[in-house]
Formats: structure tokens, sequence, C-alpha cells
């Protein structure tokens, strides 16, 4: 995918539609800049998360406030994992 956009006079780069929706990124979304050769690399930050104990299992719980999932985003998570 090759999108291009413009980086507006106070240094804003709106992230196209299609590239957010490609790589996950919502409203909130936490995102890290690396410079590397010359080129920018941008990607989520890993979300902070502490491993729980919940019953039997143990679970990665978010630690702070986190954006509520979508029943489409549950719905998608879960057909992938079923495929793997």
């Amino acid at each position: 995918m090759e999108i291009m956009t413009t980086i507006d006079r106070v240094g804003r780069l709106v992230v196209p539609k299609a590239v957010r929706e490609a790589s996950g990124l919502h409203p909130g979304t936490r995102v890290r800049f690396r410079v590397r050769a010359g080129r920018i690399e941008i990607e989520p930050v890993p979300m902070d998360v502490s491993l729980e104990r919940c019953g039997s299992a143990v679970v990665a719980a978010p630690r702070g406030q986190r954006p509520v999932l979508t029943a489409a985003e549950v719905e998608k998570t879960t057909s992938e994992a079923r495929r793997v």
C-alpha cells in the first residue's frame, strides 16, 4: 500500500483512513516514531499490561483506560485466532 499525505504548517500528519484500518490504529492509539537510515517508522506502542490469574488461567490485563472494543473487532479477532 502506498498513499501520500502532507504535513501541515504546525507539523501534524494525518494518517489516511486506509492506513489506519490496515494497521488497526484508532483514536487514542499511542504511536512511536523512529528514524532509521533516513526513513521514518511509525508503530503502535504495545499495550501496557500486567499478568493476572483468572481462575486456572493467567491472562494479560491492560493497565489504565482502554477503548471499548466493538462487536466487529471482537468477531474479527476471534475469527483470526480460530484460523491459527
